[in-house]
């Protein structure tokens, strides 16, 4: 039996902004957009990793009033898990990063005691996102 990642889901606010902040600045490549009912999915993939899919998603997509206000509640305190990102070249990927519309920066690169050197930012809608030097 094998099992494998296949999808991750990044809760958004502002579809744009984040679409600007995953493709533009990260470099993610649009496999897929959706539009239902007023929302959008936006489905992106790593040039290394093709075969994952990371999900841009607003809360209140597919969800009741009262889970997606939840939803909304925890994205705009900044509660939401993200994901964690490798990179080959952790300082470049930082100063860009860092440098984008509404990213707040967390951590500067660091040695961590976990044994990873990264660095950690909160992308345009409040998700905590860490890169890692790969």
């Amino acid at each position: 039996m094998s099992v494998s990642l296949s999808t991750v889901h990044i809760y958004v606010d502002d579809p744009d902004a984040a679409l600007g902040f995953y493709r533009d600045i990260l470099g993610l490549t649009v496999q897929d957009e959706v539009e239902n009912e007023g929302f959008r999915w936006i489905t992106l993939a790593t040039e290394s990793q093709p075969e994952i899919k990371i999900v841009l998603s607003q809360p209140h997509a597919g969800r009741s009033q009262e889970d997606g206000d939840a939803l909304a509640a925890l994205l705009a305190k900044g509660e939401m898990p993200g994901p964690f990102f490798r990179t080959d070249d952790l300082a470049t990927t930082f100063d860009k990063t860092a440098g984008a519309p509404g990213v707040e920066v967390l951590s500067e690169p660091a040695d961590q005691f976990w044994g990873v050197r990264d660095a950690a930012v909160r992308d345009p809608a409040g998700n905590m996102i860490r890169i890692e030097q790969g």
